[in-house]
């Protein structure tokens, strides 16, 4: 992992197209390696999730080459790599699973799980399950494991008020307002010199299948 590392952090002292293809042959060696740890990682998650056992470490990976037309930093390149795993469609599919990432930059390395930024559809079938299955709902948030490793704190954006539709004093309000449905769990750039992190990332991840499983049946059951 010290070579995935070492490379990402010449890259964001060095973000710029030059270096970058000067160095090219380091970048395919470390994303070769990063495949590797993924594949590792995914049969790890397949003795708790099955269909991880079907996962394509390249298919799952992010490109490293950013998207700049909408963004005032211009840097062309991430300064991470990252992965996205569902257990339902295609990968990056629009569904709840979970998100890796590790990055040359302290504090910005770990695992998200949940659905990231549903849009109106979605927000409106996860509430609408929310509500009719809260307890269940309110033991998968709270279990145990999920709050050791996750916390209690939603990632992302919120409404102010209630959604359009919801009173405000409503019971399940806290969940209702939420406009993404997952929560992270951040690593030390030490947890990668672990010679098993990619099955240690793998228990990490199990505590919030629940919550994976839960947003997406609200998802895919039928109307």
């Amino acid at each position: 992992m010290s070579q995935i590392l070492d490379f990402l952090r010449r890259l964001a002292a060095n973000n710029d197209r030059p270096w970058f293809q000067a160095h090219k042959d380091e970048y395919e060696h470390a994303r070769t390696l990063w495949y590797g740890y993924l594949d590792r990682m995914f049969a790890a998650m397949s003795a708790w999730e099955p269909s991880a056992a079907r996962a394509d470490a390249k298919a799952c990976s992010y490109r490293i080459y950013r998207d700049t037309r909408f963004r005032e930093d211009k840097t062309p390149y991430k300064t991470h790599f990252s992965a996205e795993f569902n257990p339902v469609g295609a990968p990056r599919a629009h569904y709840a699973g979970w998100y890796v990432q590790l990055s040359a930059l302290p504090g910005e390395s770990g695992v998200y799980a949940g659905l990231w930024q549903p849009d109106a559809a979605q927000l409106r079938r996860i509430r609408r399950d929310i509500v009719d299955n809260y307890d269940e709902f309110l033991s998968i948030v709270n279990a145990p494991a999920m709050v050791e490793v996750y916390g209690t704190e939603w990632w992302g954006r919120k409404l102010k008020t209630a959604p359009k539709g919801w009173p405000t004093d409503h019971e399940c309000i806290e969940y209702l307002r939420l406009l993404h449905y997952g929560r992270e769990h951040s690593v030390s750039d030490d947890f990668f010199d672990l010679p098993d992190w990619p099955e240690r990332l793998a228990e990490l991840m199990r505590p919030a299948k629940p919550l994976v499983d839960f947003l997406n049946y609200s998802l895919t059951e039928q109307d």
